[in-house]
């Protein structure tokens, strides 16, 4: 008898409130697919190339595991608060039949243990089935598919997600059972009644959401423009108004709830009692919809600012160069040109570099680029040139760059040819240094036929900046060069410069195996040679550890809150709408049907998650905004307007997954009304 009600009891409460069993199932899969982050295919590959960073990363784990549990302990808190409120008269009903309450108590503990086991049950082999294909996919996706896959199965992760699952609704457990078997049978069998609340002055209303809207402004507008990331304190500021602005702005949608009401006033049928639940479910409750709507936010925010990096970042730069190789141009043919080395090189040269020796370093040359200074001072005011005359005020002892080195490489990415004499040269610098705004004002300060002096001879400086990575490596990097002729190189350099060795593969190399496959063969045959060498691969690994860093680590923390901003607006509905249970059944005396009551509460359910969810996403386009600003790098900062796109796409997507919780819900009302129209049937 004792099993029949436990098994019936918890199968009552995953059909009754599948939203949060299903909640529990996905909070299982995050678990295990982050503590197995070190057996996917991409995070294998970063550890043999970025060892330091990647394990930099894996510490980082705990404290997302340890925060994620204590915000699910709360989802599953107010999730349990509700189940035993909807089942407070069943136990009441026990106890008056004669049950014990330390029986009570077991038969909730067996009920709750048989339940996490069933989560469990569905929710390892699913994260394990999940882990392998985002494995897969991600490889793919990162052009890392010719690494071996091979099934894996951590048993570490599933003892850390069954030890943090239990620990959670253990605790839970405890503090709702011992509220419940302490309560008076009274009370127990009594119905709950609805709170009854203050209603707000509706001018002091307007004045809560003027403020609002004013505080968000303030706050998107200083994270925007960058100046709520240049310190902690302007920091803690705007997100202090932010917050602060999401909080009144919700205490003040009463105002306009007071202001549709003559157009409600005067449709037929529920309209008004749709309006006035509404209007007690917001405007008395503002402060969960606003932090349903800061959850919502932040979820929105990890979802679009992670992805569009990872799927952006590095995406710009061209593939050119495959080797980058150090050392005397003895001891590298000496290597390169024995097999199986002539088999896989294709191409094999040089870019010669030197650092022009003025007089600021003791050296017997001197340079000036007033003309230039000049120019870009003449460009209209803007933060750009601030900055950019900042920076090229501390360019006295120039890079030079050597001419048939650099048009190698604008030979092999397929550009056309520079052509230089004696009395010319080019700007260079790497991407990575620049973005768009400040490439705009130097060229148009480049384009006034400007001109340079070395030694007190002028160079006509041709009107573009240019560049073309010079080596494979992007941690070598020049802000600031001239590209000047073989014969002015030699003559300037005095014969004290640097060669970078370049080398492409054989095309045929890679159709055959892929440039991935490829490189990494090169690479286990070149570690055996003392070479000290670049390869495209390396290069790589540096960026492809931030995307999938960002992304992991954001998409996880998107799902945590994205669960339980929907689960807390779902059942807190469910809660209000069982509270006011006898509004339902004195509309089922007055005549309504049943399929009428069901379209009111779903209408109801449609307009209180698109409140708190339109509030988050208007929020998150500058909330995204603001974090495409202050976290990222220059390079970045050129594709801020295809990742703000890429971001726009992600949020769209996520409405998909709203629209199925709104689904979930309103079935899960559909089901409450039902029942309530059954008992007054079975009453009549």
């Amino acid at each position: 008898m004792f099993f029949n009600l436990v098994r019936k009891g918890s199968q009552r409460n995953r059909k009754e409130n599948g939203l949060f069993f299903a909640s529990q199932v996905i909070a299982i899969i995050a678990f295990y697919i982050i503590w197995s982050l070190e057996n996917q295919d991409v995070m294998i590959f970063l550890q043999k190339m970025e060892s330091d960073a990647v394990e930099k990363l894996f510490s980082l784990i705990p404290v997302l595991y340890g925060f994620s549990i204590v915000i699910l302990f709360f989802l599953a808190y107010f999730a349990g608060k509700y189940q035993m409120a909807r089942r407070s008269h069943e136990f009441g009903m026990y106890l008056m039949m004669g049950m014990s309450r330390q029986r009570l108590f077991w038969m909730l503990a067996a009920e709750e243990i048989w339940n996490s086991a069933l989560s469990l049950a569905v929710g390892i082999p699913a994260a394990v089935f999940i882990s392998e294909i985002i494995s897969l996919v991600t490889a793919k996706l990162v052009g890392l598919g010719i690494i071996g896959h091979r099934f894996t199965f951590s048993l570490k992760a599933v003892l850390l997600t069954a030890a943090g699952y239990c620990l959670i609704h253990f605790v839970v457990l405890l503090l709702l059972s011992f509220q419940v078997v302490r309560k008076e049978i009274v009370a127990l069998l009594s119905e709950s009644q609805e709170r009854k609340r203050r209603i707000p002055n509706r001018w002091l209303a307007a004045v809560c959401m003027l403020d609002g809207l004013i505080l968000l402004a303030m706050a998107y507008g200083g994270a925007i423009s960058g100046m709520a990331w240049g310190n902690v304190k302007w920091m803690a500021m705007a997100a202090a108004a932010g917050l602060s602005g999401t909080f009144l702005l919700f205490h003040g949608l009463g105002f306009l709830f007071e202001l549709f009401l003559k157009a409600v006033s005067g449709k037929k049928g529920l309209a008004m009692f749709n309006f006035r639940q509404l209007q007690e479910s917001v405007f008395m409750q503002p402060n969960i919809l606003a932090v349903v709507s800061l959850l919502v936010l932040t979820a929105l925010c990890c979802f679009g600012y992670g992805i569009s990096v990872s799927l952006w970042w590095g995406g710009d730069g061209s593939h050119v160069l495959d080797y980058t190789f150090e050392g005397e141009e003895q001891q590298i043919r000496s290597v390169l040109e024995r097999e199986p080395f002539t088999e896989y090189i294709d191409e094999f040269f040089d870019v010669r570099e030197t650092m022009l020796r003025t007089e600021v370093v003791d050296g017997t040359h001197s340079f000036s680029m007033d003309n230039l200074l000049a120019a870009v001072g003449r460009q209209e005011e803007s933060r750009e040139k601030k900055i950019l005359l900042n920076n090229l005020g501390y360019v006295d002892t120039p890079f030079l760059i050597s001419l048939s080195g650099y048009n190698r490489i604008r030979q092999i990415a397929g550009k056309e040819q520079l052509e230089l004499d004696e009395n010319q040269a080019a700007i260079y610098s790497d991407p990575d240094f620049y973005n768009n705004d400040f490439l705009n004002v130097l060229n148009k300060a480049l384009s006034e036929n400007i001109t340079m002096e070395i030694d007190g001879k002028s160079y006509s400086i041709l009107p573009e900046l240019y560049l073309d990575a010079i080596v494979t490596d992007r941690a070598i990097t020049i802000s600031f060069a001239l590209i000047v002729s073989d014969e002015v190189f030699a003559d300037l350099s005095d014969g004290d410069y640097s060669s970078y060795w370049n080398a492409t593969l054989n095309q045929d190399l890679i159709n055959e195996d892929g440039l991935m496959q490829a490189i990494m063969k090169v690479d286990e045959e070149l570690d055996g040679t003392g070479l000290v060498y670049e390869s495209y691969l390396k290069n790589m690994g540096r960026q492809l550890f931030y995307r999938v860093a960002g992304s992991y680590t954001t998409i996880y923390l998107a799902a945590i809150f994205l669960i339980i901003s929907n689960t807390v607006l779902g059942v807190q509905f469910l809660m209000q709408q069982r509270k006011t249970g006898k509004r339902y059944q004195m509309l089922m005396h007055l005549g309504c049907t049943c399929g009428q009551l069901c379209q009111s509460a779903r209408q109801q359910i449609a307009w209180y998650f698109t409140l708190p969810v339109a509030v988050a996403a208007v929020s998150s386009i500058f909330g995204i905004r603001s974090l495409l600003t202050g976290v990222s790098t220059t390079a970045m900062k050129n594709g801020i307007p295809a990742m703000m796109m890429i971001a726009g796409i992600v949020i769209l997507a996520l409405f998909v997954i709203e629209w199925i919780y709104i689904r979930v819900v309103m079935r899960m009302s559909d089901k409450n009304i039902t029942a309530m129209t059954e008992m007054r049937r079975e009453d009549t």
